[in-house]
């Protein structure tokens, strides 16, 4: 028994499988935000940092890729064979040291006259209601729906002192290994294709820390101001 005759299809039998655009969704806000903001900052971050570090880093990668792409009677293959031997060794010292002395005088307080009186605030008037103090309270429980499920308004003034002096230290002895092996074949759209794809990876890794130290120091000293 023969088997059937395939009849490749034409390209406007090709054009003719177009996609559909899904109808428009309506987008709400979840979030309507506010925030009105007179600021008088002093702002200090003296920051130190001591990085220190002994590493072996080995990351062979091997790839293949084969498609068939609107193809009719072909075939794809993709062979990646890997054979990896890694042997990572690592004898030393990584030291990080962070000596931070921080002297910060905040204590001028002179700022621009402000225009936002942090007193008064504007209460709501979504879905209408009574007011109690700042607070609006709805009359109408279905209005608590309306617009956005979120409404800020802030009115903020501030005169701020901020200091957050930093030291950091941080030391590693590292051994990182990372083989990779890939292979992908594709056939798309097409007619008596055959897409074959063999990954087959053999890695032997062997990794030693061998008197070795790691160490992190953060002195500091903060005199600060305020």
């Amino acid at each position: 028994m023969s088997a059937p005759e395939l009849t490749p299809l034409t390209l406007d039998e090709l054009a003719a499988e177009a996609a559909t655009a899904l109808p428009t969704k309506e987008v709400i806000s979840l979030l309507d935000l506010n925030v009105d903001l007179d600021l008088g900052l002093d702002l200090a971050a003296p920051i130190d940092l001591a990085v220190a570090a002994n590493a072996n880093v080995a990351a062979p990668i091997d790839a293949a890729v084969g498609a068939n792409i609107l193809s009719t009677g072909s075939t794809a293959a993709a062979l990646s064979d890997q054979g990896v031997l890694i042997d990572q060794a690592i004898s030393g010292h990584a030291i990080a040291t962070a000596p931070q002395d921080s002297a910060i005088d905040q204590s001028n307080d002179m700022i621009d006259g402000g225009t936002t009186d942090p007193g008064t605030t504007d209460p709501g008037t979504t879905g209408g209601g009574t007011t109690d103090g700042d607070v609006s309270v709805p009359t109408d429980p279905a209005s608590m729906l309306d617009g956005d499920l979120l409404n800020v308004d802030v009115k903020v003034a501030l005169d701020t002192d901020l200091a957050a002096p930093v030291a950091g230290a941080v030391a590693a002895n590292a051994n990182v290994a990372a083989p990779i092996d890939a292979a992908v074949s594709a056939n798309v759209a097409s007619v008596d294709s055959s897409a074959t794809a063999i990954s087959q990876q053999d890695a032997i890794i062997t990794q030693h820390l061998d008197d070795v130290t790691a160490e992190a120091t953060a002195d500091q000293q903060a005199e600060i101001t305020q």
